[in-house]
C-alpha cells in the first residue's frame, strides 16, 4: 500500500515538473531551447505542446533549416493529434514555400492522406473527398516513384468509390421518386450514366447499370401508348448492356424478366 501511494506521488511531481517545465518554455525567449523541446514533445506524442511551441518558432527562424523543419513538424503535430484539416493547411504552406525540400514528398503525402482520413460520409457534403483526390493525385504526378504510391492509389480509388456510390444513393432517390412532379425515371438514368462516364471502375457500376435498366423499364411502362414501343426498344437495348457487362449479375433473373416485358411490346 505504502509502495502505491509512493509510486503515485513520483508520478504527480513528474507531472507537476513537466508541467511547469513546459510552461518556462512557452514563455522562454530562447527559441534554440523551445524547438528542441518542442521536437522532443513530439516524439514524446505531446502533439499539442509540439505545436504550440513550434508555430512561435516559425516566424523566428524564418529563412533557416528550422523554419523549414519547425512548419514540417508543426504540420505532422496537427496530423497525429487528427486534426486533418489544420494539418492541411500547414503541409500546403511547406510544399508551396519548400517545392524542392527535404520534406516535399512527405508533406505532400500527408497533407492528401489527411483529407482522405477526415472524408465525410457519402450523404454529405464531398467537398473534402475531392480535395483529398486532388492531392493525392497531386503526390503521385510530383513523386511518381514513391515507396507511398501504392497507399495513396488505393486511397483514391476509396475516395472515387465513395463520390460513386452518392451518385448511386442520388439516383436512387429519382427513382423512387418515379413520376411525382415529373419523369424523374430520366433524371435517375441521366446521374447513374453521368457516374458511370466519371468513375468507369467503380464497384457500384453494376448497381449503377441495372438501375438504369429499371429505370428505363418503369419509364417505359408508364409511357403513353404511342411512346411504350420505342421506349420498350430502349429497354432492351440497357438489357443488352448490362448483361454484356455482368453476365453472371444476381440480379440477371430480374432483368431476364424485364427483357420478357420489353418484348411484347416491340413484337411486331
Amino acid at each position: 500500500m505504502q509502495f502505491k501511494k509512493l509510486l503515485l506521488f513520483l508520478v504527480v511531481v513528474s507531472l507537476m515538473s513537466s508541467c511547469g517545465e513546459y510552461q518556462r518554455v512557452q514563455k522562454s525567449n530562447d527559441y534554440d531551447y523551445k524547438f528542441e523541446y518542442a521536437k522532443n514533445a513530439f516524439e514524446q506524442k505531446k502533439y499539442v505542446q509540439a505545436a504550440t511551441l513550434l508555430k512561435d518558432c516559425i516566424t523566428v527562424f524564418k529563412g533557416s533549416d528550422k523554419a523549414e523543419e519547425s512548419l514540417f513538424l508543426l504540420a505532422r503535430s496537427h496530423y497525429e493529434n487528427k486534426d486533418y484539416p489544420t494539418a492541411a493547411v500547414y503541409f500546403k504552406s511547406y510544399y508551396s514555400r519548400y517545392p524542392k525540400g527535404k520534406y516535399a514528398e512527405a508533406a505532400r503525402f500527408y497533407c492528401g492522406y489527411g483529407y482522405y482520413l477526415d472524408s465525410p460520409e457519402p450523404q454529405l457534403d464531398q467537398s473534402g473527398t475531392i480535395e483529398a483526390i486532388e492531392e493525392l493525385q497531386a503526390f503521385l504526378d510530383y513523386f511518381p516513384r514513391s515507396e507511398k504510391v501504392s497507399i495513396a492509389q488505393n486511397a483514391i480509388f476509396e475516395l472515387q468509390d465513395k463520390l460513386t456510390l452518392k451518385q448511386l444513393q442520388n439516383a436512387q432517390l429519382y427513382y423512387n421518386l418515379g413520376n411525382y412532379m415529373g419523369n424523374n425515371y430520366e433524371s435517375a438514368v441521366i446521374v447513374a450514366k453521368n457516374a458511370i462516364k466519371d468513375y468507369p471502375y467503380s464497384k457500384y457500376k453494376e448497381a449503377l447499370e441495372f438501375l438504369i435498366l429499371k429505370a428505363r423499364y418503369q419509364e417505359a411502362a408508364n409511357s403513353i401508348e404511342e411512346r411504350k414501343a420505342d421506349r420498350f426498344r430502349d429497354v432492351i437495348d440497357e438489357y443488352y448492356s448490362f448483361i454484356n457487362n455482368f453476365p453472371d449479375s444476381a440480379n440477371r433473373d430480374e432483368a431476364d424478366d424485364i427483357l420478357k416485358i420489353a418484348r411484347r411490346y416491340t413484337t411486331d
